[in-house]
């Protein structure tokens, strides 16, 4: 695993503050399918700047679709604790962007690094239409 990839998913880990072991019940990660209207506002306050995250399938453990108008590449969710959280990857031709994320309550709450540009960006979606 990539070093800040690991990074990442760990300070992910540590905001969304999944149930505890002994009270999690698995969730449908089918909720994820669809299309969503991500908020990527550089801070508080900022302009809006909306884009979309769309996932077209979901199968097993993985999924496939496209954000920010590029294809996923190694897209993997799980439900096991009670939230659907994932993680991904995009390329814009100069390097990786690593992205995680969970769905709770019809909201998600991600976060994306990229490494070439020393870059950490916070970012929500809802479904697009609401």
């Amino acid at each position: 695993m990539h070093r800040s990839f690991a990074v990442l998913s760990f300070a992910l880990a540590a905001c969304a503050a999944p149930p505890s072991a002994a009270s999690a019940r698995p969730v449908d990660v089918q909720q994820l399918v669809g299309t969503w209207r991500v908020d990527l506002r550089s801070a508080p306050g900022a302009a809006d700047y909306y884009k979309q995250f769309v996932v077209t399938s979901v199968t097993g453990k993985g999924f496939t679709g496209t954000f920010y108008d590029t294809e996923i590449t190694q897209g993997r969710v799980i439900g096991d604790w009670g939230t659907v959280e994932f993680a991904f990857v995009t390329n814009d031709g100069r390097g990786d962007y690593h992205h995680s994320g969970w769905l709770q309550g019809g909201v998600i709450r991600g976060l994306t690094n990229a490494p070439h540009r020393d870059f950490l960006a916070h970012w929500t979606a809802e479904r697009a239409g609401r």
